[in-house]
């Protein structure tokens, strides 16, 4: 065969081809394609963001800052309710129990020994009283009888002389001792009192201690046992809430009593999408678990600044958006997953297709209308495209069905 031949072969072969294509376009049977009905209503363009339905306002307890091994032995479960006073977590204090028991027997001990100081100052307080009563009743009697000098000779003028000044000096040396003793009985006291005080204080320590290890509820409310962060595996990115046998750390957060009545919903946005919320802009949130309502909310509260989200790979960066609820419902608890969808714009009275409708054809925007056996390609004008539904006129009509798939593309 002849290159000129070949070339007329081949030429014939895509005329065919093409010719084909057409048909396909234009007689393949409606019910093969995947459609949807074109129709006419109020065009809403929505952001729909996922989080987590959390609590306005809320009491998180924290395992105490001191008590050495902090192991729970008794935890109420998420979802009991409690009244003020109920025990929401109790650790082991058997160690701090026996510390306590050793501590009180130091401050018996201690109390003994202040007693017996304080006797043994009494008694060498009176001791030397009495000691420098009768050094100077000496030194009277030896001055009554120096004064009968006149009537004796010299000499035992002199010898009684010699007698007061003995005594006085016998006086000065026992107010002397006495004065010593009463300081030095008084130091054993303050030594014994001081010894007993620090032993009181290590007893109302522990018993401080001991009483932490017992955490009762401050408010009414239901009990959430949080994650226990340190029991998760590795590189995971959920853990298990605490439970009996589990060991805390000082300062865990182990559990929270929310106020159901006033709840919110915390999510992330996207930083493509923060130029398209406010603050207060209206917001339907349905929860998962919950699915049979919708609840008004509104927009609380932007974070001024992106932070990155290392949840994906590669990371990616996002506001922290908080949606207060205005509607409630009894069913709602902490932690439930929820959905929020946020209104971006709203177009009355327009006719509307799901987005996937709507294709691009030799630089003209078309859909295709399914006939009773014919697709045929009809130019459109979007007039507002959202992430589900866009917003058209053109020449379609409410009611038509249009392809969810390019036919050509099918066809070929």
């Amino acid at each position: 065969m002849t290159a000129a031949r070949r070339a007329a072969a081949w030429t014939l072969l895509v005329a065919g081809a093409a010719t084909v294509t057409l048909a396909a376009i234009h007689r393949s049977p409606a019910t093969e394609m995947p459609s949807a009905t074109v129709t006419r209503g109020t065009f809403t363009d929505a952001l729909t963001l996922r989080g987590e339905i959390r609590p306005v306002h809320s009491i998180v307890l924290t395992a105490p800052s001191s008590g050495g091994d902090l192991q729970i032995i008794e935890l109420a479960p998420s979802g009991t309710a409690v009244s003020p006073g109920d025990v929401v977590v109790q650790f082991d204090a058997s160690a701090q129990q026996r510390t306590l028991d050793q501590k009180r027997s130091e401050l018996k001990q201690a109390d003994a020994d202040v007693a017996k100081a304080e006797a043994e100052e009494r008694r060498r307080v009176q001791a030397a009283r009495a000691d420098l009563e009768q050094r100077r009743s000496a030194l009277e009697r030896a001055r009554l009888d120096l004064a009968k000098t006149e009537i004796s000779s010299r000499i035992d003028a002199d010898k009684l002389k010699a007698a007061v000044t003995d005594a006085e000096a016998h006086v000065k040396a026992a107010e002397q001792i006495e004065k010593g003793d009463a300081e030095s009985a008084a130091a054993d006291v303050l030594i014994g009192r001081q010894k007993r005080d620090k032993a009181a204080s290590d007893v109302n320590d522990t018993e401080h201690v001991i009483a932490a290890l017992t955490m009762r509820a401050p408010a009414a409310g239901t009990v959430s046992v949080l994650s226990n962060s340190r029991a998760g595996a590795a590189f995971s990115r959920s853990a298990p809430a605490f439970k009996r046998g589990d060991r805390a750390w000082f300062g865990a957060p182990i559990a929270e009593l929310p106020d159901l009545r006033v709840l919110q919903m915390n999510c992330r946005l996207d930083e493509a999408d923060r130029a398209k919320v406010d603050v207060g802009g209206a917001v339907v949130v349905r929860a998962d678990a919950v699915p049979d309502r919708e609840l008004r909310a509104t927009i609380r509260g932007i974070s001024t600044g992106a932070k990155p989200d290392f949840t994906t790979w590669p990371p990616v960066r996002n506001f922290d958006v908080v949606v207060s609820l205005i509607d409630t419902d009894p069913r709602l608890r902490i932690g439930m997953n929820a959905t929020a969808r946020f209104e971006l714009d709203r177009i009355p009275d327009v006719l509307m297709l799901p987005a996937g409708a709507v294709f691009q054809n030799g630089g003209n925007t078309v859909v295709y209308v399914l006939a009773k056996n014919r697709v045929e390609r009809r130019p459109v004008t979007v007039v507002k495209r959202g992430r589900e539904q866009v917003a058209i006129t053109g020449q379609v009509r409410e009611g038509d069905r249009v392809s969810l798939t390019d036919p050509g593309e099918a066809a070929r």
